[in-house]
């Protein structure tokens, strides 16, 4: 980006999603919140609307609300070198934040001259979390604007979304499961993995099925982290998907 120079910002406005229609989720061993539970390799694919974006079919068990958004926004990092695209940094990256979607504004600090913007990675819907490892991947065609906002030195990106941002989750309300102890980590595994647990008795899936599905639909939130030695962790899946 011309003009930018390491201590300036570069706005990203998200204008647009075009989505290609044509998605996948697997579970890919050795990666993901549970990958010690789930070794084996499984693939959904999924076919969905690309006009109208209405909810996608999930085998015969329900439908999951769409969301595109890009999971991959990012710029150079100063350090020299190769860098995995896997981890995010503090310039963006793999943030795999759900909310990037269409009219968001993010801001990412610049580190090199010219910035080196790159986007990729994206979703047609995903749960905070992304808790297998993989969304709906899907390709599509983005918009965005690029400005450069000079002498904004922040340490991380910031992002601004232009109202609320879980609508098309909300109309039904959510079953809840949550996971409670001294670690944050252990306590989203188990919230995830009774969901998944609920999911297999009360709708008759694998749990292949049901971890991938908590991926692009489900939702872990920090409920309380102030009450010592105990943290509450708690996966939100919404109901949406089975009415």
């Amino acid at each position: 980006m011309e003009g930018a120079q390491p201590g300036d910002a570069l706005k990203v406005t998200l204008e647009s999603f075009r989505p290609s229609g044509f998605g996948w989720t697997a579970n890919i061993p050795g990666f993901g919140l549970l990958a010690d539970q789930f070794s084996d390799p499984a693939l959904t694919l999924w076919q969905y609307d690309r006009q109208g974006l209405t909810p996608c079919a999930f085998g015969r068990y329900g439908r999951v609300p769409l969301k595109p958004f890009a999971g991959t926004l990012g710029v150079a990092p100063a350090a020299a070198g190769h860098h995995s695209v896997v981890p995010p940094r503090r310039v963006g990256g793999n943030l795999d934040i759900r909310d990037l979607a269409a009219g968001c504004t993010l801001w990412l600090p610049v580190e090199v001259e010219g910035a080196l913007f790159s986007i990729g990675d994206t979703h047609a819907a995903q749960g905070d979390g992304e808790v297998c490892g993989t969304a709906i991947e899907s390709a599509m065609d983005v918009v965005v604007k690029l400005e450069v906002v000079k002498d904004m030195p922040l340490k991380t990106p910031r992002f601004a979304t232009p109202g609320p941002v879980t609508q098309h989750l909300d109309r039904h309300g959510y079953s809840a499961f949550t996971g409670i102890g001294p670690d944050l980590m252990t306590a989203a595994r188990d919230a995830v993995s009774y969901t998944i647990d609920a999911l297999c008795r009360e709708q008759g899936m694998s749990a292949e099925e049901a971890y991938m599905l908590c991926s692009v639909c489900g939702d872990l939130r920090i409920s309380e982290i102030v009450d010592r030695p105990n943290w509450v962790v708690s996966f939100y899946f919404p109901n949406s998907v089975f009415n």
